[in-house]
């Protein structure tokens, strides 16, 4: 028998555990600028609220929250099967601001990480999740997709041995990419 995977269309939600109410309304909206765009009781427990933040592409991260839960005072663990961190993209305009706009908001962070393909700029939420802000240093050309050019840039760095993508790998995929 042939085994078909379920096949999905991209991430539709993402759902954390708050504290309250206000904590999260407070970062998500106030500090990353995801507007609160609903909220009503979790369907499936009515005691918890579920509050919904548009995350700028029409995806939404929600957020269950009760008044009587508080941010943990130590970091959250990594254990297998755990939530290491999530990543939302910005523009390399945003990014370049991000760690003194965090800063001024009390949020200490990584400061910007040159990851080949991508710079990416880490803090930790109020509930101790660690969080990227995360810019591709590159637009993929006319009917590619950013997928397309990371897949050719891995096979360039195959082809040299590297390590990692690096900044010339996806520069090399870009030019044989845009070639008519």
């Amino acid at each position: 028998m042939t085994h078909v995977p379920v096949q999905v269309q991209g991430i539709h939600h993402i759902t954390l555990n708050g504290a309250d109410r206000q904590t999260s309304v407070d970062f998500w909206e106030g500090v990353l600028g995801m507007p609160l765009i609903f909220e009503q009781p979790n369907l499936d427990a009515p005691e918890i609220n579920h509050l919904y933040f548009d995350t700028g592409d029409g995806r939404t991260l929600t957020v269950f929250t009760e008044e009587g839960r508080q941010p943990p005072s130590q970091k959250l663990a990594q254990q297998p099967g755990s939530l290491h961190h999530i990543a939302f993209w910005v523009s390399q305009a945003t990014i370049r601001l991000a760690e003194d706009r965090l800063k001024a908001q009390g949020y200490g962070s990584s400061g910007i990480k040159d990851r080949g393909f991508m710079d990416s700029l880490y803090f930790r939420d109020p509930m101790g999740l660690l969080v990227e802000l995360a810019s591709y240093k590159f637009d993929p050309p006319q009917g590619k997709t950013h997928g397309d050019v990371l897949n050719l840039a891995h096979k360039i760095r195959l082809e040299r041995d590297g390590l990692a993508i690096e900044t010339a790998d996806v520069a090399d995929a870009l030019a044989r990419l845009s070639e008519r």
